[in-house]
């Protein structure tokens, strides 16, 4: 827990034990973005335009919608009045949202999702505090809950999309400015995520965490867990975002926070008892994240508890966090660590070459140290690879018996939690380009039902050696 704060959880195991089993097979489908789902993967390249089915929901009636959207970050965003200022989600480069489908109604394409993480530097105590996003033109449900901040708060916010480009503006000439707000490289975005303030949280955070005021707990064990790649995995530790037990090819990225949607009007809420209580019949919408995937679906099956703190907007009760997971994973970081690559295509640079910078720059906002010869042992584009294939394969297969018993993040793209986690290895593999350095693809068939969800996988997990 916390120094000072008791409300935070501590992650813990519960009992169960599950054999190795072998796993039948199939053919690789693709990843969908989705929201109402919580997991999702991301393509990217230059913005473009991708025809889409018309939509019935408040509005959404083009028959072409794009893949970028802007999202408006109010004035002082910062600030308790600043987080409660609704953001707005409109289309890129002028475009209205219902010309260009960039509405909350239309999440499912393009919803985009803001979270804030506040930590208080006085006494180490950390809160969540879920900003709403609204469709430009539109006004909120409820009237977002202006959050009672400690004194010299400091804030981070993370932005999730699920389109493939999710642009910063400001509402005000310097509401970016005073947000430390960044969304990539100028003329090179990187994609569904952009942050504010995420590298001074960390840095403060972490500095706090040494002088022992700020307290992270351990990550907890599960004893269920199936210990598997022998010295390279990590035997029966719940699962954090930098094990590559459980990462993809763009680890990191997007946010755990829900909205309300009022399908008859299109305005959106906070998503808290008040608002459900009020809001009958309300549409529940989600980012796809892999920190939901670790929170809301790794966890359980594990017997594992995310980290959690307090939620300003909900009395207090407990929530998770894209920032909370990353505080967590640094905490707990494995020797052979998941740090985002240079061949994650959120960080790629202009014409899809590596850059270290950017990546960088995308690490800093999330807390993970910069590309270097020492980050580069277990990081750099070959060795993430070897170690995705190397580690994650095993897991998976070790753990069949489990994740088969747990429901689909994504039913469309693999009916149990094991077929969607072998199909989604698959997709990292091929996204990273990992057949590149000489390594083979670990999950060698995939059988699809009529529907085209993978019913089955066969996993090969003989160890590969990545070439330089």
């Amino acid at each position: 827990m916390l120094s000072g704060h008791g409300s935070v959880r501590r992650r813990r195991g519960r009992n169960n034990r599950a054999a190795r089993i072998a796993v039948p097979v199939a053919a690789v489908m693709a990843l969908g973005l989705t929201v109402g789902i919580v997991v999702g993967t991301s393509g990217h390249g230059a913005p473009n335009l991708r025809s889409a089915a018309a939509s019935g929901s408040a509005g959404v009636f083009n028959s072409s919608i794009q893949d970028t959207c802007d999202i408006i970050v109010p004035a002082h965003p910062l600030t308790a009045k600043g987080l409660a200022t609704p953001y707005q989600l409109t289309g890129a480069a002028g475009g209205s949202p219902a010309a260009t489908g960039c509405q909350m109604t239309n999440s499912i394409n393009l919803g985009a999702f803001v979270q804030a993480t506040i930590l208080d530097p006085q006494t180490g105590a950390l809160y969540v505090y879920n900003p709403l996003v609204i469709t430009a033109g539109t006004t909120p449900a409820v009237k977002p809950v202006v959050p009672k901040l400690p004194k010299h708060a400091v804030v981070t916010i993370d932005f999730g999309f699920n389109g493939t480009f999710l642009i910063q503006k400001g509402a005000t000439l310097y509401a970016l400015q005073q947000g430390n707000c960044t969304d990539g490289m100028p003329g090179s975005p990187f994609g569904q995520v952009s942050f504010c303030n995420g590298t001074n949280f960390f840095n403060i955070a972490f500095r706090l965490e040494r002088a022992g005021l700020l307290t992270i707990p351990s990550a907890g064990r599960s004893r269920n867990m199936v210990p598997s790649a022998g010295a390279l995995g990590t035997g029966h530790q719940c699962p954090t975002t930098r094990n590559f037990d459980m990462i993809d090819q763009d680890q990191s990225d997007n946010v755990t926070t829900h909205y309300l949607l009022n399908p008859a009007t299109g305005q959106t809420a906070q998503d808290n008892a008040a608002n459900a209580a009020r809001m009958k019949g309300a549409q529940v919408l989600v980012n796809g994240s892999d920190n939901a995937l670790i929170d809301n679906f790794l966890d359980p099956a594990f017997g594992c508890t995310p980290f959690m703190a307090p939620d300003l907007a909900n009395h207090g009760a407990m929530a998770t966090s894209q920032a909370l997971d990353e505080l967590l994973a640094a905490r707990n970081q494995p020797s052979h660590a998941a740090l985002v690559p240079e061949n994650d295509a959120m960080v790629l640079g202009l014409g899809g070459s590596f850059d270290a910078a950017k990546t960088d720059l995308y690490r800093s906002e999330i807390g993970q140290a910069p590309v270097d010869n020492q980050t580069d042992a277990s990081s750099s584009p070959q060795m993430y690879c070897q170690n995705m294939v190397n580690i994650q394969t095993p897991f998976i297969a070790a753990n069949e018996k489990i994740f088969a018993a747990w429901p689909s993040p994504v039913p469309t793209v693999g009916d149990t939690l094991f077929t969607f986690m072998a199909n989604r290895l698959a997709q990292s593999f091929n996204n990273l380009n990992c057949a590149n350095f000489g390594l083979h693809q670990t999950v060698t068939v995939v059988t699809t039902n009529g529907a085209g969800a993978a019913t089955a996988a066969t996993l090969n997990d003989d160890p590969e050696v990545a070439s330089f």
